[in-house]
């Protein structure tokens, strides 16, 4: 397996700061933000998107994935993160989350990623949740297409607080739509967050995840993102199971919240990853 950081973390510096501070520290590679200030799709002309092909050879850095969850470009005062969502009441808000998608495709194999993540549905709202599921289906439906032309996973992670929070729920969505370029961005800090331990969870879902989030979380479950040995997770066990499955891909660290100090959050977080996969006997670099 192979570690990564993601510039989430690093709002507050322009890509290229980003990728030399990460370089420096030891990473190898880094989730891409598709957002402000970072990557933002629909504003990118080929200089710019040469220019983050430029910062990664010039670090030796590849990437990890394609982050198109958050959408602080657009600024919905409810959610930074969550909105537009893929099942606003809004069909044409909802397009909005559909297009940046697509964009985010193509972006990731410009730049040389094999996945992208994104946002499980939405908030519910208050709205039935069957049917708000058969209305994310029907809007991944293009996108899943988009991916099959592009060539790049396009992965729906799990959240609290969205449509699809638990292992059972992505289960059912998952049994709903089909294709080989849709799969599981596993985060272990929400499957902390809703109860699902996360080493049984990673055993039970198996060759559906095709990258990893780590982040640890409270003991009181709330969904707030810590520095690994911060919180209450067993990683030791859940890179176990990871490596039992036979997952040898990407392992992404991300601490969005650490956007004050994100050279201590990387470096701290990098320290204690490697010396709990070494302990546990799992091969990570």
């Amino acid at each position: 397996m192979h570690l990564a950081f993601s510039t989430n973390a690093y709002l507050n510096h322009s890509f290229a700061d980003t990728t030399a501070r990460l370089a420096g520290l030891g990473y190898r590679g880094v989730e891409v933000m598709a957002d402000v200030p970072h990557a933002w799709p629909a504003y990118l002309l080929p200089e710019h998107k040469q220019a983050l092909r430029d910062a990664l050879e010039r670090n030796n850095l590849r990437v990890s994935n394609v982050n198109a969850f958050m959408m602080h470009a657009v600024n919905d005062h409810r959610q930074k993160y969550w909105h537009p969502s893929w099942i606003e009441p809004d069909a044409n808000y909802r397009r909005v989350r559909i297009d940046h998608t697509k964009r985010a495709l193509t972006l990731a194999r410009e730049i040389g990623a094999t996945c992208i993540t994104t946002e499980p549905g939405g908030p519910l709202e208050g709205r039935p949740w069957g049917e708000m599921l058969a209305l994310f289906v029907e809007m991944l439906k293009p996108v899943v297409e988009h991916a099959e032309k592009e060539r790049v996973m396009l992965l729906v992670e799990p959240e609290p607080d969205l449509l699809i929070e638990t292992a059972d729920q992505y289960l059912e969505f998952a049994s709903k739509i089909s294709s080989p370029y849709l799969g599981l961005n596993f985060d272990i800090g929400h499957s902390y967050c809703v109860s699902d331990d996360p080493a049984a969870t990673v055993k039970r879902l198996g060759k559906l995840i095709r990258h990893v989030h780590l982040e640890d979380i409270a003991p009181t479950r709330v969904h707030h993102h810590l520095i690994p040995g911060e919180g209450a997770i067993d990683f030791g066990a859940t890179l176990k199971a990871l490596k039992e499955i036979g997952y040898q891909d990407w392992v992404t660290i991300e601490l969005y919240t650490c956007h004050e100090n994100p050279d201590h959050a990387a470096k701290v977080a990098r320290e204690r990853v490697l010396k709990i996969a070494k302990d546990a006997g799992v091969e990570l670099s």
